[in-house]
């Protein structure tokens, strides 16, 4: 079974390159933003839980979060493995990710993080913005925002996943195709 946790600052190709890699080893992905909003839209309890803490302006707890996610990796058992892509973001959240896959006699093959530097992310977010209509790929500020964002929590989840032996860095510039290779050498190197 593969598992793999999926890194990158906005617009580094994580949906992409999932959607390849998902497909070629047969991995179930686990986007926590398509779980929040398929909890919310369909108002399970899970959905109701999170959207009260957003009404407030709050942040969604952790362990509504690793609960969205214990649902669906428990409603995937055919699945060989899994990818998950936005999760964790905190060192307590790897933890009990790591905890709850321990109980399911699993564990986190790799983590891969998609490495590019900032103005050739922003360029890209820029020109999605002007296809996808997302107010926040439009704006440069707001973009370099999401990347301190991403810089201050996840320097310690490289350090965390370090410390397993589990962080590979991807270089995450040049063609879709180049990128998905540089991913699966690294993959198969694994398995």
């Amino acid at each position: 079974m593969i598992n793999l946790v999926l890194f990158g600052k906005p617009g580094a190709g994580k949906g992409t390159q999932a959607e390849f890699l998902k497909t070629k080893y047969q991995l179930f992905h686990i986007s926590t933003g398509d779980l929040f909003r398929h909890h919310i839209s369909n108002k399970t309890a899970l959905g109701t839980l999170a959207q009260s803490y957003m009404d407030q302006g709050d942040l969604v707890p952790d362990q509504v979060t690793i609960d969205m996610l214990k649902d669906a990796v428990e409603s995937h058992p055919e699945a060989k493995g899994f990818i998950f892509d936005g999760f964790p973001r905190t060192t307590k959240q790897a933890e009990a990710l790591d905890a709850f896959l321990r109980e399911k006699s699993m564990q986190i093959s790799a983590t891969l993080a998609l490495e590019a530097d900032d103005d050739v992310l922003v360029e890209r977010l820029i020109n999605r913005g002007k296809t996808s209509g997302r107010a926040d790929d439009q704006d440069e500020q707001k973009i370099r925002n999401r990347f301190d964002e991403y810089n201050n929590k996840t320097a310690p989840l490289r350090a965390f996943y370090e410390g397993q032996g589990k962080f590979h860095s991807v270089d995450g510039i040049g063609s879709i195709d180049e990128i998905t290779q540089r991913l699966t050498a690294l993959i198969d190197g694994l398995i």
